[in-house]
């Protein structure tokens, strides 16, 4: 009789049980590829399993619970995840881990939630991380980033050099660090340098769709994040650091730079020290006189870590002095000399509530004072900014709620007060900006949907209204504008994937774009603002496919911007002869951009890779003609060879002519040069040694880039040798 009731309880608890199954594939954070034979437990239900030989795993019969889930595996470093599984969800989990070479003290992740399948995407093609990082760091972020699909270096010597995706610069694209804007004048004019130094980073990711939203309004550029995890979020169990040289032969440059997190209780103690030195760079046409740099960098930052949560505060100073080379018409003979500092104080936080409609609240709260002298060759001052800026912003995020998967909604504001010193006719102004967004991911069977929107309050507000100004009515500006984007993806197979996204994208005019009227002398230009210009908007459209399995990786993105008001600075061909200064106006135009982009990693045996990238971007203005600064079709080709030890490889890097151009911008021709590089890393007594040598424009070719505002008077860098040591330590 008890053998009939057993079994007729166990029919009706089967009829009813949750039959969810719990989905996954394991990848090497360095190289993308899955990960044979790495053990996946369910620590809490005792379930055990290996991942097959694409690095898959499955669990059948989950419930909807939150699961700890450990992945190990003798060569990585181990991970352990908590995990929401729904057993409606057909979603994979993805876990990434790190292998040992580069293994820092274990850390467990808690409350973090599973990969969308967007994810995968964004981590596989716009994330630069790890050995990858260390073989591609540069001067600057855009030197580090220049050979990335889609991005392209705007620049006026190689100190002053930012990033530029799919034809669109200036604050189109956004430069945060630890998702906090960076505060400098880099984005208003092409002699103003990123206030970052790129070596001491973790790793920079290039974020574009709807989680653009989460930080800038500009959904057709993107975001640039540089991760330093600078306020730890965890904790270790032990002390660890990096420490690192850096040196390179076209600019006799060098670099030192130590870190290191202590881990005191619930407390964790994080510095980090850098400097850079470098003189005149050298190119197949002579010296670049005045393309010097010298850097210092330095942060202290401690954070409470307590089991809900933490709470973190950090001090960062950053001192950059560089040259702006001269010699052109309009320029100063010898060039102009730049000094400039910030100086931030952060403080960062994250509450854990683990309730449906909110998992966690974070908060940030920022000051950051700018500084940023101009020298003529006597050593007078020519042009003097400063400014004074408050940043803050607090995000709910949930996990799986209602019916979606994971999102985050929030508010934020900037305060910046911008004064000016020296030769400068642009006014002393204050702005202030109030923003609401929210971003969300849900699924249905193989459709992946991410969304986002974003509302922003500005107001900017001359010192003094100048009715009769030669530009025209100076005044307050107010503007309310708005921004869309909705991504979807769908999953043909586990191994291919299509979808398209669809914006709206809204940007509000900077105060120089508004209001400057007179020359800026490092910038060789007499610039002149229109205080009644709109706000820019436009529509923006994408269709991508991405494929991805253990040998191949396959990305297509096919983009149309549709503009209805893009404010544009353009030479009129006309010269003020007070200054002798190319006068550039300030419009807003009717315009459209459209292009490809196509990535590919082919891993012909385990240790030999193909790979290749094409970046094309074309901008015309709708009444006719080509939008200025718009960079040429691009491609990048290469060959390496890798094992567990080693990795080297070749590379050609070409464009072709830039023929597009607007009236009174210069073509350029197109080129090809050959690098190549190196990378040995080696394990001994807790210390783990990677050395990359990279060798730069081998056979020395003269060419130029079409987005620099020097290119007139001499190319781009000629032969050259960089060599980066990194050193990492646990004690």
């Amino acid at each position: 009789m008890k053998g009939i009731l057993y079994l007729a309880l166990s029919i009706i608890f089967n009829l009813f049980a949750f039959d969810g199954k719990l989905q996954g594939i394991v990848i090497d954070s360095e190289t993308n590829k899955p990960i044979a034979s790495a053990e996946v437990a369910l620590v809490d239900d005792k379930l055990y399993t290996t991942t097959n030989a694409n690095g898959e795993f499955e669990f059948i019969s989950i419930d909807h619970n939150e699961h700890l889930l450990k992945v190990t595996h003798v060569a990585y470093q181990e991970n352990i995840t908590k995990v929401k599984h729904n057993p409606n969800d057909n979603k994979r989990i993805i876990i990434y881990l790190i292998p040992k070479t580069i293994e820092i003290s274990p850390v467990i992740i808690t409350g973090q939630t599973p990969q969308s399948k967007f994810d995968d995407l964004y981590e596989i093609s716009n994330v630069l991380k790890g050995k990858e990082l260390e073989k591609d760091l540069g001067q600057t972020l855009a030197a580090t980033l220049k050979n990335e699909t889609g991005l392209a270096i705007r620049s006026m010597g190689p100190a002053p050099a930012r990033p530029v995706i799919r034809g669109l610069g200036g604050d189109r694209v956004h430069i945060s660090e630890d998702g906090n804007k960076t505060t400098d004048l880099s984005s208003t004019s092409p002699d103003h340098a990123v206030s970052i130094e790129p070596f001491g980073v973790s790793r920079i990711e290039v974020l574009r769709g709807p989680k653009v939203l989460l930080k800038s309004p500009t959904t057709i550029g993107g975001v640039v994040n540089i991760v330093r995890n600078e306020i730890p979020e965890v904790l270790h169990n032990e002390i660890y650091g990096t420490a690192g040289f850096y040196g390179e032969t076209v600019n006799k440059g060098y670099l030192g730079s130590v870190n290191a997190e202590i881990p005191i209780e619930n407390f964790a103690v994080r510095g980090d020290l850098s400097r850079r030195k470098t003189n005149d760079i050298s190119t197949p046409n002579g010296v670049l006189d005045n393309s010097y740099s010298e850097n210092l960098n330095y942060s202290f930052s401690t954070s409470f870590v307590p089991s809900f949560g933490f709470i973190g505060y950090s001090f960062r100073n950053f001192e950059l002095n560089y040259g702006v080379p001269g010699g052109f018409v309009g320029a100063h003979p010898k060039g102009v000399d730049i000094e400039m500092y910030r100086i931030q104080n952060n403080v960062k936080g994250k509450i854990s509530l683990h309730t449906p409609a909110v998992n966690d609240i974070e908060f940030h709260l920022s000051k950051s004072t700018y500084r940023h002298k101009e020298f003529e060759a006597s050593g007078r001052i020519g042009s003097e900014f400063k400014i004074e800026n408050y940043v803050g912003y607090t995000n709910f995020n949930h996990n799986q709620f209602l019916f979606f998967n994971s999102g985050t909604y929030g508010l934020s504001f900037e305060s910046r007060d911008f004064t000016v010193g020296g030769f400068v006719f642009t006014p002393q102004s204050k702005s202030l900006n109030l923003s609401a967004y929210l971003f969300e991911s849900f699924s249905y069977r193989k459709f992946s949907f991410e969304f986002g929107a974003r509302y922003n309050f500005d107001k900017v507000t001359p010192d003094k209204e100048k009715p009769n100004s030669k530009i025209g009515y100076i005044r307050e500006k107010i503007f309310n504008t708005y921004s869309l984007s909705f991504s979807a993806l769908y999953e043909l197979s586990k191994i291919v994937y299509i979808g398209f996204n669809i914006n709206r994208s809204s940007r509000v005019p900077t105060i120089e774009e508004l209001f400057s009227e007179g020359p800026h002398l490092a910038a060789y230009s007499y610039e002149i603002g229109n205080p009644e210009l709109e706000a820019e908007r436009g529509f923006g459209s994408e269709v991508f496919v991405y494929h991805k399995f253990r040998d191949l990786y396959f990305n297509l993105n096919i983009f149309r911007n549709d503009l209805s008001y893009y404010i544009i600075p353009r030479n009129t061909g006309e010269t003020n002869f007070a200054t002798f200064l190319p006068i550039y106006k300030t419009f807003g135009v009717e315009a459209y951009m459209y292009g490809i982009e196509n990535q590919i990693d082919w891993n012909m045996t385990d240790e030999i890779k193909l790979s290749s990238s094409i970046s094309y971007t074309r901008g015309e203005f709708k009444s006719g003609g080509s939008l200025p600064q718009i960079p040429p079709l691009k491609g990048v080709f290469g060959i390496s060879y890798t094992n567990d030890v080693y990795s080297f490889g070749i590379n050609s890097e070409m464009t072709a002519d830039q023929n597009y151009v607007d009236a009174f911008e210069e073509p350029t021709a197109g080129y090809i040069i050959f690098n190549a590089f190196g990378q040995y890393s080696f394990y001994s007594n807790n210390l783990i040694h990677n050395i990359s040598i990279n060798l730069d424009n081998i056979l020395n070719r003269e060419h130029r880039n079409h987005l620099s505002r020097i290119k007139s008077i001499l190319p781009e860098a000629g032969f050259n040798l960089r060599a980066t040591y990194k050193l990492y330590f646990h004690l």
